[in-house]
């Protein structure tokens, strides 16, 4: 896959880059020279390598699912001008 000059202005248009005609060229390598290097990852053999998430194995720290209030409910609605119940009170604005 290359990309062509047309396409160069276009995705400098989407990602809102002002770009001269000058630069239009060696842009337009860039993105091949990218390409290119994505065409040769796709080359590689990973048949049998397991997904990771890390460069080094470990367990993700997990917490219990567990609803709460949080334990601060009267700090979280000390600055509101109108509470009810550890609830903000917020004027009615559908009739």
């Amino acid at each position: 896959m290359s990309v062509d000059a047309a396409t160069v202005r276009r995705i400098a248009h989407l990602a809102r880059i002002a770009v001269t005609e000058a630069e239009v060229p060696h842009l337009q390598g860039e993105l091949n020279a990218m390409l290119a290097f994505v065409e040769q990852l796709s080359e590689v053999n990973i048949d049998g390598v397991e997904p990771m998430t890390s460069v080094t194995p470990m367990e993700m720290k997990k917490r219990q699912d567990v609803v709460n209030d949080g334990e601060i409910p009267d700090d979280i609605v000390r600055n509101a001008p109108e509470t009810q119940n550890h609830f903000f009170l917020v004027p009615k604005v559908v009739e």
